[in-house]
């Protein structure tokens, strides 16, 4: 009986070492505390919403930098092109006047300055053909040359004899360079007129000159400076 013990504690030993090496537990046994489900991964579940609040903040942080970077972009290219000091900076004034006859409509016009759009308008209902003359930009400019494009498009209005033009398009576009002078305002006429006389087609005649004046900001006149640009308009084909 005793040799039948021996051999059974014998072989418990034995198994207790298989099972250490394999690097199993060893059964507690009965009464033994069991750990709380959960308790190996409360780490991991701490640790995730802080990732997430984290890469919160980045992206928040990028958002910001992107932000800056264009707003550092605009007021750059605001001072190169409708910039300048009050005290030591020019003025400029862009106006829009319509000599053109019955025989064209105004539809559109665009006005550039320095490549930059500063004026946009499509007509609806005549708000645009209606109006002989208006502003299309006041403000201040750095000292120095500076070019204005402009782009009229007009809509054949034809009666009689000439009803062929209803319908056609003439597309009118020039630019002109002017020098603007520190403490002083220079005034660019945009004027769409008809040329050639009554001798020239109707189909010819759209055009678009640039009167300049200028003058001191304190209202004295001043002698316009040479324009630095062909006078003539350069006329599409019909449409």
């Amino acid at each position: 009986m005793v040799r039948y013990l021996w051999m059974a504690a014998l072989g418990w030993v034995v198994m207790a070492g298989v099972v250490r090496a394999e690097g199993g537990a060893p059964d507690p046994g009965p009464g033994a505390a069991e750990p709380p489900a959960g308790a190996a991964q409360a780490p991991a579940a701490d640790q995730k919403p802080d990732i997430q609040v984290q890469a919160l903040e980045e992206r928040v942080s990028d958002l910001k930098e992107k932000i800056f970077r264009t707003k550092a972009r605009l007021l750059s290219l605001q001072e190169m092109v409708i910039g300048g000091d009050v005290s030591t900076g020019a003025k400029a004034i862009l106006v829009h006047r319509n000599e053109m006859g019955s025989s064209f409509y105004l539809e559109s016009v665009a006005y550039a300055l320095d490549g930059a759009p500063v004026y946009s308008k499509a007509d609806v209902d005549g708000d645009l053909e209606k109006r002989e003359e208006f502003e299309v930009f006041d403000g201040r400019v750095t000292p120095g040359n500076h070019q204005v494009a402009v782009r009229l498009v007009y809509r054949g209005h034809g009666y009689g004899i000439f009803s062929y033009l209803e319908g056609y398009k003439f597309t009118v576009s020039n630019s002109v360079v002017f020098t603007a002078e520190p403490g002083k305002a220079t005034t660019v006429k945009v004027v769409g007129y008809e040329k050639g006389g009554i001798t020239a087609e109707l189909k010819d005649r759209p055009a678009v000159r640039f009167d300049v004046g200028v003058q001191r900001e304190d209202g004295r006149p001043e002698p316009a400076p040479a324009a630095k640009g062909a006078p003539g308009a350069k006329e599409g084909a019909p449409k």
